[in-house]
């Protein structure tokens, strides 16, 4: 029994149903979280070494590719990524994504142990952890208070504030930005140090010895036990330096004889300032599966009660991600309900009758909620793809209801009661609303089995739009024609056919009767339309256009905080006369707001510092590109420094990478492309890894004279970093507070790190008692490298190139073409990393998906219509949508990318969905109406033309607000998308209307033939037609 019929006849179980699912539909909704993009899980993982003070060049060798190696026989490994910095290396393997993440973090966790061993002695314990996007920090906050000095601000964030918002649900990290950290500091007067010949490391680990507090067993006296403390811990810097300490040769100091104690502040290696004035920042993350709004709107409120508890606390926003999403969120529900009430008002100019409007318009909301009930149970979230997918399918959700509405009203015509009318109307297009939403299902559900970490995000894309069409089917089954039973009025009086129909008709019919014309015509459109694929720009993701934007600058190695931040508030003062820019937050030496998740991040270092800008609100400037311009302008003249601008994460820079094992081979090369590069026209800023040589002292021990006085390298080394820079972190004694502990640092004043001079007199303890340094061996000025890029397992130069608003896919070929990189060196080979990789891995996987849906939709037509042939003509409307897609998007000034392939995935549904409604007519006329073909066919027209232009204006209205670019929302990812769409609307149901008659004939021949082959290969007579 049909179920349209059973709906009519039996409408209280149907409303029911619908009422049920539109609870259901509500709650999911509300229980789903707002998100900027999916939670997505990568098998990345990173490998953290530190050996405070080595040398890039040592840790290459002693312990990157040791690491390297031992992680290289892991299965499923894709790329090995190594950033070698001062004192410390960070390795980042990337994995195939079908490995699981725990997994890969299992597996690096027993190759780094393996090679445990082998590294030096001194080296941490290596930490390993796995990637997490969500981590990025999604706020970023400043601290000022008249009433606290820098090291009480910054102990109140560490202590306080982190305190407050980690109690915050959905708050997964608060991290300190600036600001300074207490310590007692031991400055050793170095003449002192050199007429007792004591050694700094000497008197450090005396004192750690000392000054401690530790276990001492257990007694049992009185019948109970007790156990034993030892407890020589001093409470105060004052009793520290009344402590003695008893040197290694058997003699007593007091500590205040030798060296000046002061509870004083650590070297300050890194500095916050917003808008130029020094303060103390602290960036807010999320934890994985929270939603950025209901974090944002948390910690606000969390840090309001803290502004109550303590007055004068004046809490600056400098970095927010938490406003877009809302944007975002806000304007892709205003979006939907715009494109929701223009489709209605198009449905009501075709027919002007409210009520069959309003059946129609029923569906909408009714689609789009039950869909929801299945994200839910799926475990999405509200995010910029689910949206996106909602926005696009809102204008197809009118599609079946209109198509059986419109039908309705044509029966309602003959003279029928809406009753009758809706019965048999619904029983007529049945098949044909059953076939469109299913090709539309088998189009976008292949989205959702894509490769790659662009099919990590088009799973949510892929499924919300397949529930949501779904969705549409019950409704336009169960509900409109129930309802258009029991609404719709019967109609009285002669109807005419609107004009434009008549000429419709004599064009068709000339089309038919002239096909091979038309077929002509056809393929020199279609061949035209494929010219214009080079002309269109091709890019990965479009920029994006939101308020903030990042400028980073690097100075050379070796570069102050002093000389970094003198540099940074010259950029500052610059970019402050630059038009539209509100305010900037600087951080130096760490931070990581706004950088980009995917690139593999060393630790932070004095001589970088990221300008974080403030623009002004959307609606009141011009495109944030045009601005970015005119801060490179700006900065042009800044002097020695190299600067990037625009988000880390925005998809708007293209990174060229040169790796071989031979370093200097590898430097000319980097040179001569880089050369090379700065031919290009219209690229930003070019940065490049290559020949960052930084200063260095050399100490170069006399062997001989070494072991003659019983003095080894170790002990020179040791003798050096304490006096310098002090004893590692783990080494250190600690002064004792009520809830906190304070290092205590002894090394030489800070003069004696100026003079060379004095380090050569310091005392080395040898076998035969303390040796002058200098007397074994001697310091000179060298140099080396500052940072050491690897990738795979070789020493790589990274260029970062700015796009600066040019498409991605133009940037490649132009620096493919460069005569330099087609004559590399041997031993030097280009890598292809970043977004360039991904974008070859997405255009893949979308052509693979477009395929596998073209596939999906013969079958569903084979298995629906019982033939194999007809399926073919249908298929014929495809490549007719193509060429109004690249048309729409050469107008729009849009590139071709991501986004604009999704369009083109959504026209093949919609394209055949047009040709279905006539060819099953058309099939339905012969078969039941005794017509001939071209009856049949001209009857298909007249009766199908006005569904079919009906749901295109429907789908093209509900489309127009996001191609415009309407409302608060960034427009700059959906644009692209809802132009392709239009354009290719627009063309494929011209076309489709006058086109796919003639194919009909044609196909229609070719089965008559091939029967009549059939039935003579079996020796049968042939039928009489």
């Amino acid at each position: 029994m049909n179920v349209s019929t059973w709906s009519i006849k039996n409408p209280i179980p149907a409303l029911m149903l619908f009422v049920l699912l539109t609870f259901g539909g509500l709650l999911s909704f509300n229980g789903m979280k707002v998100q900027n993009f999916p939670d997505i899980d990568l098998p990345t993982i990173s490998v953290t070494v530190a050996l405070p003070g080595a040398s890039p060049a040592q840790l290459e060798n002693d312990v990157a590719r040791k690491i390297e190696n031992s992680i290289a026989t892991l299965q499923g490994l894709k790329h090995i990524y190594t950033k070698v910095q001062d004192g410390g290396a960070t390795i980042t393997a990337e994995f195939r994504l079908e490995k699981p993440t725990q997994e890969a973090l299992d597996d690096v966790r027993s190759a780094v142990a393996r090679v445990r061993g082998d590294l030096p002695g001194d080296v941490r314990d290596p930490i390993v952890t796995k990637m997490d996007l969500a981590a990025q920090p999604v706020l970023a906050f400043t601290i000022a208070s008249p009433r606290m000095d820098d090291e009480a601000l910054s102990w109140f964030v560490d202590n306080d504030v982190a305190k407050k918002l980690l109690t915050v649900r959905g708050v997964g990290a608060v991290n300190r930005v600036g600001g300074v950290d207490r310590q007692v500091h031991v400055a050793l007067d170095p003449l002192r140090l050199q007429a007792l010949s004591a050694t700094a490391a000497d008197i450090s680990r005396q004192l750690r010895l000392v000054q401690q507090e530790s276990a001492g067993g257990r007694t049992d006296l009185g019948g109970s036990e007790q156990p034993v403390r030892t407890l020589a811990t001093v409470q105060s810097a004052q009793e520290l330096a009344d402590l003695s300490l008893a040197l290694s040769d058997g003699r007593r100091l007091r500590l205040d004889q030798v060296a000046t104690i002061t509870d004083t502040i650590a070297e300050p290696r890194a500095l916050a300032l917003l808008d130029g004035k020094p303060v103390v920042g602290f960036e807010v993350a999320r934890s994985k599966g929270a939603s950025e709004v209901e974090v944002g709107a948390a910690v606000q409120t969390a840090l309001q009660e803290l502004r109550a508890q303590h007055p004068g606390l004046e809490i600056t926003e400098a970095f927010n991600f938490v406003t877009p999403v809302q944007e975002e969120y806000d304007g892709s529900m205003h979006l939907l309900y715009e494109g929701a009430l223009l489709a209605v008002l198009v449905v009501w100019l075709f027919l002007r009758d409210w009520r069959a409007t309003f059946v129609s318009a029923v569906a909408l909301p009714l689609s789009v909620i039950p869909a929801f009930i299945g994200m839910y149970l799926l475990g999405f979230s509200i995010n910029v793809i689910t949206l996106l997918a909602l926005s696009l399918v809102v204008g197809i959700l009118v599609d079946d209801a209109i198509v059986e509405v419109e039908n309705i009203v044509r029966h309602l015509r003959m003279g029928k009661s809406p009753y009758q009318a809706a019965m048999e109307a619904a029983d007529e297009i049945g098949l044909a609303v059953i076939a469109t939403t299913f090709t539309l299902i088998a189009v976008f559900l292949p989205t959702a089995f894509m490769s790659g970490i662009a099919g990590k995000f088009f799973k949510q894309f892929g499924w919300t739009a397949a529930l949501a069409v779904f969705a549409s089917l019950v409704v336009a089954r169960l509900l409109t024609p129930m309802m258009a039973a029991y609404i719709l009025k019967p109609i009285v009086g002669e109807h005419k056919d609107p004009r434009w129909m008549g000429v419709y008709l004599r064009w068709a019919s000339w089309c038919v009767r002239h096909r091979w014309v038309t077929f002509l015509a056809t393929t020199v459109f279609f061949v035209g339309s494929l010219a214009l694929i080079p002309l269109l720009p091709k890019g990965f993701i479009p920029p994006d256009d939101n308020s903030q934007t990042q400028v980073y600058l690097e100075l050379p190695p070796g570069a102050t905080l002093a000389q970094t931040r003198a540099v940074s508030e010259d950029a500052r003062q610059r970019l402050m006369q630059v038009a539209h820019v509100k305010s900037i937050y600087t951080t130096i030496g760490g931070g990581s707001a706004g950088g980009d998740p995917f690139a593999p991040s060393g630790s932070a270092e004095t001589r970088k510092a990221t300008l974080t800008i403030q623009l002004a609100e959307r609606g009141n400037r011009p495109r944030k590109q045009g601005i970015e311009q005119n801060i490179r302008a700006a900065l042009e003249s800044l002097p020695g420094v190299r600067y990037k601008v625009g988000l880390g994460g925005s998809g708007e820079k293209y990174i060229l990478v040169l790796t071989g094992d031979d370093p200097q081979t590898l430097t000319s090369a980097a040179l001569a492309v880089e050369k090379d590069l700065r031919t290009i026209p219209g690229l930003g800023s070019i940065s490049s890894t290559a020949s960052l040589v930084r200063s260095e002292i050399a100490v170069r021990p006399d062997f001989a004279r070494a072991a003659d006085l019983g003095v080894t390298s170790q002990a020179i080394a040791e003798t050096l970093r304490i006096a310098t820079v002090g004893d590692y972190d783990v080494a250190l004694s600690k002064l004792n507070l009520a809830s906190r502990q304070i290092p205590i640092v002894v090394k030489l004043e800070d003069g004696a790190r100026q003079d060379l001079a004095l380090l050569e007199r310091l005392a080395v303890p040898g076998s035969k008692g303390p040796v002058m340094l200098g007397q074994v061996a001697q310091l000179s000025f060298s140099g080396g490298p500052a940072v050491v890029d690897r990738y795979d397992r070789a020493r790589n130069v990274n260029f970062e190139i700015e796009l600066s608003g040019q498409p991605l896919g133009d940037v490649t070929q132009a620096v493919e073409a460069l005569p330099s990189l087609r004559k590399l060196p041997a031993g030097v080979r280009q890598a292809t990393v970043g977004d360039a990789e991904v974008m070859g891995e997405l255009f893949a996987s979308f052509g693979l998906a477009m395929l596998t849906g073209v596939l999906c939709i013969y079958i569903v037509l084979v298995l629906l219509f019982k033939d194999f042939l007809h399926p073919v003509t249908i298929l014929a409307a495809l490549p007719l949508s193509l060429g109004g897609a690249f048309v729409g998007l050469l107008i729009a000034q849009k590139s071709f990318s991501m986004p604009s392939l999704i369009g083109l995935i959504m026209l093949m549904g919609i394209a055949t969905k047009n040709s279905i409604l006539l060819v099953e007519y058309a099939i339905l006329a012969r078969r039941e109406h005794g017509m001939t073909r071209f009856e049949a066919l001209m009857d298909a027209c007249h009766k199908r033309a006005r569904p079919i232009i009906m749901t295109t204006l429907a789908m093209g209205a509900g489309m127009l607000p996001i191609a415009i670019g309407i409302g608060t929302a960034d427009p700059s990812f959906r644009s692209p998308m809802a132009v392709a769409v239009i354009g290719g609307l627009i063309t494929s149901t011209f076309l489709s209307l006058l086109v796919i008659p003639a194919v009909f004939t044609s196909v229609d021949d070719l089965e008559q033939k091939l029967r009549r082959l059939g039935r003579r290969l079996r020796g049968l007579p042939p039928t009489k037609t």
